[in-house]
């Protein structure tokens, strides 16, 4: 006998298939060299920057890591356990109306640095439509924060899902955005010490001076979700 499913048994079970993969990897990606920064079950591999482990306001649910701001315990950004030099980082965010976030890498855990955005350069995430932080083009989500402005817009609005590749390798750095690349640039050549000498980061002696460092996901004070965080070394 043959079964037949109607339309909407098929989208409820691609929808299914969908959610059951979310921080999982493929056979594929596991013979390409990703790893999981996030198991979609526990802040495991994350803690608070110069924190032994998560603080409460970061919590898991749904398979989704959150950003809580009206939990005032346990604020701030968030690391990760491990250190990175080359890599490719995967990851997907989902930020609240008028939120801001951002997504630092090399950052240089150390007493001697307050925040992780003292070291560590900014992929920013943003709405750009209500956001405060919406009137410079080197502040719009996708861009280098303060320093290269996205492409072109390519976020989907607040609310949904959005996805981010960032991919540093000998200094060669370019992101992307559901697909789209905004930035391609070189760290720490002339160009780049060009660059910083005209960005906000100017007097900061240590702003990405490190070439290996956490990855960091940033507490701006404004809810935001992310999942299928996955990393591999290049």
């Amino acid at each position: 006998m043959k079964t037949f499913l109607t339309v909407s048994a098929l989208l409820l079970a691609g929808n299914c298939l969908m959610a059951q993969t979310n921080n999982e990897l493929s056979p594929k990606e596991k013979n390409q060299g990703w790893q999981l920064l996030f198991d979609g079950k526990t802040t495991q591999g994350w803690h608070n920057y110069l924190k032994p482990s998560a603080g409460p306001a970061w919590t898991v649910s749904d398979g989704i890591l959150k950003l809580d701001p009206s939990v005032k315990e346990g604020r701030g950004d968030i690391v990760s356990d491990k250190e990175y030099e080359n890599f490719e980082l995967s990851i997907d965010w989902n930020i609240a109306e008028e939120g801001n976030s951002g997504i630092m890498f090399t950052v240089h855990e150390d007493k001697a640095y307050e925040n992780t955005y003292i070291t560590g350069p900014e992929y920013q995430l943003l709405d750009d439509k209500k956001a405060e932080d919406n009137k410079q083009a080197n502040h719009l989500a996708g861009s280098l924060y303060d320093i290269i402005a996205p492409t072109k817009a390519a976020e989907n609005p607040a609310g949904q899902w959005n996805h981010t590749i960032i991919r540093l390798k000998n200094g060669e750095l370019t992101f992307w955005l559901n697909g789209v690349q905004t930035v391609k640039t070189t760290l720490w050549d002339a160009n780049w010490a060009e660059l910083v000498a005209k960005s906000k980061f100017k007097t900061w002696k240590d702003f990405a001076k490190f070439h290996k460092g956490h990855i960091s996901l940033q507490d701006h004070g404004y809810h935001i979700m992310f999942r299928n965080i996955k990393i591999r070394e290049v």
